[in-house]
């Protein structure tokens, strides 16, 4: 998958999860629904965020977004359907476009630490994926051993 698409893929999908949480939450506070709807939509929109996050980070370090454009494609994620304004930017601006950055180039910044360490972990997409789902795994857990944010100030 290039970073367009893979990038695309899960950020429908945070899209969606944020949908289905709040009819979650509706149905709860209609009285129409059981608890545990709010806890699975919850839970699956959770690992869909955080999932939502690590890939802006990958495809913002792969395609080189400033800081701030990583930054925003990560806080916007907070907010219901914040992210799919900010996508057509991407879109219009051609932000995702191009493929993944697996050789050096000629390119001053091909030769720093983090760059390399980068490309080693790109052109290994497997390792990289189970790198990912293993700090996803302990963030999502250490989450839900926190309870909800609203909670966490008690």
């Amino acid at each position: 998958m290039t970073p367009k698409q893979i990038y695309k893929f899960v950020a429908t999908g945070e899209a969606i999860t944020w949908a289905l949480l709040i009819l979650a939450l509706v149905l709860r506070a209609l009285g129409d629904a059981i608890p545990v709807g709010v806890l699975v939509a919850g839970s699956i929109h959770g690992a869909m965020f955080l999932s939502y996050c690590a890939i802006a980070v990958i495809v913002g370090v792969n395609q080189r977004w400033r800081f701030g454009r990583v930054a925003g494609a990560v806080s916007l994620a907070i907010v219901p359907f914040a992210t799919l304004p900010f996508d057509r930017r991407l879109a219009r601006s051609q932000a995702l476009e191009g493929n993944w950055r697996t050789e050096a180039s000629s390119d001053p910044r091909d030769a720093n630490w983090f760059d390399r360490l980068f490309r080693w972990f790109i052109a290994r997409p497997w390792l990289l994926m189970l790198a990912v789902v293993a700090i996803l795994a302990a963030l999502f857990t250490t989450l839900l051993y926190l309870g909800p944010p609203t909670e966490w100030f008690d």
